[in-house]
């Protein structure tokens, strides 16, 4: 019978000793560094301890909380609030952000509305105007405090009570701003179309014309718009044409300096978001799935260069520095699952991915392909 293994044993008793509290902040910091590719020992393990007792973020958080942070939902994001730019706000963030205001800042208002929420809890419609009420509150307060240098200082000190990240600080701000705007936001999401199949010709007129409106009405508003119009296309890519089309040139500077030059960013962090999916396919070793991912990652490449003169602008080069990194997964892969010198093919390395390859590129990729051969059948 095999013996229990003691480092675990050890594990558990010191996860036993903390409160529950401190076991969910420890769940989101833990979660938050695997998305940040830091390596530590037996992460996998305690996430999967944690996790069994807490399933998910928003259950951690509590109804409450949930209805506090309900006008944030149509831009929360999962993964690492390092991650996220600045029309989103990640949904780990929420768990710190909360703790903070209920323990350090707002502490008699917060412990008031969670009892009154409780009070009212089979009248939903009195709940949310509770929550509303204490997101004004929480919003009188902080405007006020982070305006010094003095009070901002307060609140980072105090977030890294709850949390090693300095980003969630930034989500903090981004939230008060998604607070203000709320209104103007959830009206901006009732007029937008539920689904747009192409954001061309009069589908772009119009999501265009509606940014400008609420541009004039909140310009803060702005990047949080541009992640609703995102999750409503069917190619989410096509953001892009309301800076480049916009623009009427594929020069940069004068797609930056476009009311939407952030959308070319936002497109850029698609390929983020999704080379660290293809990394999470590979390593489980589902090629159907990577496959998949590499065809989007690749039509997003396409758009951009087609749309813009990349050349040295910092847009090229950090869509270069994402390719490349998209390149050194790949050949990682091939590499492994190359058995002998005759299996030198592999469907993630398939140039019917990316048709849109120029032939110069394809040329340089058979030449250091054929080095790599003969490397393998002469003898050092």
């Amino acid at each position: 019978m095999a013996q229990p293994d003691r480092a675990s044993e050890q594990l558990k008793e010191y996860l036993a000793q903390l409160s529950p509290q401190v076991r969910g902040r420890l769940l989101g910091e833990l979660e938050r560094l695997l998305e940040l590719g830091e390596s530590i020992p037996r992460t996998e393990e305690l996430i999967a301890s944690l996790r069994a007792e807490f399933p998910q973020g928003t259950e951690r958080r509590g109804e409450p909380a949930r209805l506090f942070f309900k006008p944030l939902e149509p831009v929360l994001v999962d993964g690492a609030p390092e991650r996220a730019n600045s029309g989103q706000i990640a949904r780990g963030s929420l768990v710190p952000i909360w703790t903070l205001l209920a323990t350090e800042l707002l502490t008699t208002m917060a412990r008031e509305y969670v009892e009154n929420v409780g009070k009212v809890a089979a009248n939903p419609k009195e709940a949310e105007k509770l929550a509303v009420g204490f997101q004004k509150k929480a919003l009188g307060y902080l405007d006020g405090t982070m305006r010094s240098a003095d009070g901002s200082a307060m609140v980072r000190a105090a977030l890294r009570m709850y949390t090693s990240s300095s980003a969630v600080f930034d989500d903090l701000a981004k939230m008060f701003m998604v607070f203000r705007a709320s209104d103007a936001l959830t009206k901006f999401a009732q007029t937008l179309a539920p689904k747009i199949a192409k954001l061309e010709g009069p589908a772009l007129a119009k999501v265009i014309g509606q940014l400008k409106a609420l541009k004039g009405a909140n310009a803060d508003a702005i990047p949080f718009a541009l992640t609703i119009v995102v999750r409503r296309l069917a190619m989410p890519w096509q953001l892009l044409h309301l800076a480049t089309k916009v623009a009427e040139s594929k020069v940069p500077a004068a797609i930056a300096a476009t009311p939407y030059a952030l959308a070319v960013s936002m497109v850029l962090d698609q390929i983020d978001e999704r080379r660290l999916l293809l990394a999470v396919a590979l390593k489980s070793n589902r090629v159907t799935v990577a496959k998949g991912i590499l065809k989007e990652i690749y039509a997003i490449e396409s758009a951009l260069k087609a749309q813009i003169d990349l050349g040295d602008s910092d847009w090229g080069k950090r869509l270069r520095d994402q390719m490349a990194s998209v390149a050194a997964a790949l050949d990682a892969e091939v590499e492994r699952s190359r058995t002998n010198v005759g299996n030198l093919t592999h469907v993630l390395a398939s140039d019917g991915l990316r048709p849109a390859h120029s032939l110069k590129e394809r040329l340089a990729q058979v030449v250091q392909k054929g080095r790599a051969v003969i490397s393998d059948i002469l003898p050092a």
